[in-house]
């Protein structure tokens, strides 16, 4: 591993594990989720480096198991809300003066503790609670979040040490100061990883934070505090509160004091809170930081020139791993007649090999949705399209919640290139095709970069590279990730940054420099080394 600015470490990223039989990777995940399972835990809210109990709880289940409890969860009232604020602006009075390289050293610990003894535990804790295999666990709470840890110190190196040119007489220098105040992350249940980072980028940058975790996630949320927590981050830097969204929001957005959102979930909250901090505006004692990234209705385009296998494999790893909860996963694809047959023959063979279950069984590739409220929205929509005349469902279609909330990985064939389920987000395991004319390239291009409000990701996938380019410039406001003959999921911290425009977010490119530079405040220093002492210019003459 090379040096960065001042010694820093230069980031990699972190290996990806095989879990494959006979291996200890499996042996210590499985030990871990069966002691997690048969065990149950109880979450507080912490505040100020202690554990706060309310007494006002709710159960924690696994999705694929929701009658069985594996712990419970404090709610916070206001006044815990109060407190979590008040702690992390007296924290800030000595967090945001410490020396860099000491806060480096922190984040530095909590990847090294996630990659050894903490491992097996966060990615237990994000299979059980989550619903996640083990492939995706490991991608997500170990690696992913290993490699922000990582990379985001690398990047903060490479910031600090953007500085403006000196000369003889006068030295000019950037100071990279943390936002004045505090800063507020609302993470999601689907990436234990993005739950990590948000709250702790923010802190690395010298901010303290108030984390508001998803109900669905707390389980990691807990274990990625244990680890911060074990790492050094002192008492008041980022301080965890759940319970209601709409109280703990009000609260924090009505402090004179906030200065940062650094959120990911759904696009109508994340306009619903850029209401709310605009309609805040004159309380505010600086101007707060606002970085979303949000929904996605994610699509794949296939040239006549692609190869029907590859195709196909896109889609069904595009929309169905992770149950198609990836805010990048592929929902709507757009297939030339000439390539369909081979294409839809290779996909339902590929979804009725699938085996679903619990992720306990790592002979899974599907597990279940998040909860009711996910299920019960898609067997809607996959039970209207049984109905339509519009819609065919060629492979999957089934739902049942007896157990988990279990949905079959569900192919809905269109001809109507704007059906319900081609436009509307969705967040599970249905993918929609409409199939066009070969010849409509240029236009079904253009319907692609129409049909939605959204612009997350997007792939195209052909050999011809006319075509390639084609997509590439009509598609150029349709993704912030653009993948050729890929699947549009996947991305992987320091090589491709993630984040959308339009309604998909703010397109602040977690994993990347970009973001950590939204939350500081350079203050530029200018020191003259011979001070004049005379007001006049020679233009003034004697």
């Amino acid at each position: 591993m090379g040096k960065g600015f001042f010694n820093v470490p230069i980031a990699v990223n972190e290996p990806v594990k095989s879990y494959a039989p006979g291996t200890p990777e499996r042996d210590a995940v499985l030990q871990a989720y069966k002691e997690m399972y048969n065990s149950t835990v109880e979450v507080p809210l912490y505040i100020n480096g202690k554990d706060v109990k309310t007494g006002n709880t709710k159960k924690m289940s696994p999705p694929h198991d929701h009658k069985h409890v594996v712990g419970t969860y404090h709610l916070a009232e206001k006044r815990h809300v109060d407190a979590a604020i008040a702690t992390a602006l007296e924290a800030r009075k000595t967090w945001s003066q410490m020396p860099w390289e000491q806060r480096t050293g922190i984040f530095l610990k909590a990847a090294e503790l996630i990659a050894g003894p903490y491992r097996a535990k966060i990615n237990a804790a994000t299979m059980m609670a989550q619903s996640k295999n083990i492939y995706q666990a490991e991608i997500d709470a170990a690696c992913e979040l290993i490699d922000f840890l990582r990379f985001n110190v690398q990047f903060m190196s490479d910031i600090y040490m953007e500085q403006p040119e000196s000369t003889s007489d006068a030295w000019n220098r950037i100071e990279y100061r943390p936002l004045e105040g505090f800063t507020y992350a609302v993470t999601p249940f689907n990436f234990t990883a993005i739950a990590g980072n948000l709250p702790s980028c923010m802190a690395l940058m010298g901010n303290v934070v108030v984390w508001k975790p998803s109900d669905s996630q707390i389980y990691s949320a807990k274990v990625i505090m244990d680890v911060f927590e074990e790492a050094g981050v002192p008492p008041g830097v980022i301080n965890v509160v759940f319970g209601d969204p709409v109280m703990i929001t009000e609260t924090v957005l009505a402090s004179p004091d906030f200065s940062g959102l650094h959120f990911t979930g759904s696009t109508f909250v994340f306009k619903e809170l850029w209401k709310q901090i605009g309609n805040n505006i004159h309380n505010y004692k600086t101007y707060p930081r606002i970085v979303g990234e949000t929904g996605g209705k994610d699509f794949i385009i296939a040239h006549r020139s692609a190869n029907a296998k590859q195709v196909a494999t896109a889609i069904v790893r595009g929309a169905f791993e992770f149950q198609g909860q990836k805010c990048s996963a592929a929902s709507r694809a757009y297939i030339p007649k000439s390539l369909w047959s081979d294409v839809k023959k290779f996909v339902i063979e590929d979804v009725k090999s699938f085996k679903m279950g619990s992720p306990e069984d790592m002979g899974n590739f599907i597990t279940a949705v998040i909860h009711e409220g996910s299920f019960d929205k898609l067997a809607k929509y996959i039970d209207q399209a049984k109905t339509d005349k519009d819609a065919e469902i060629i492979v999957g279609g089934g739902h049942d919640k007896s157990k988990g909330y279990f949905i079959e990985p569900t192919v809905i064939v269109t001809t109507n290139p704007k059906y319900t389920t081609m436009c509307t987000e969705l967040f599970g395991p249905v993918m929609t095709i409409y199939v066009y004319e070969d010849g409509a390239y240029a236009e079904t291009l253009k319907l692609v970069d129409e049909t939605s409000e959204y612009a997350l990701t997007g792939a195209v996938l052909a050999t011809d590279r006319y075509a390639v380019t084609q997509a590439t410039e009509a598609l150029q406001n349709s993704a912030g990730n653009f993948y050729i003959n890929d699947k549009p999921t996947g991305a992987v911290v320091g090589q491709q940054p993630f984040g959308g425009a339009r309604a998909s977010g703010t397109n602040d490119k977690a994993g990347s420099a970009q973001n950590l530079l939204r939350w500081v405040s350079p203050r530029m220093i200018k020191e003259t080394f011979v001070t004049p002492t005379d007001y006049r210019y020679p233009f003034l003459g004697e």
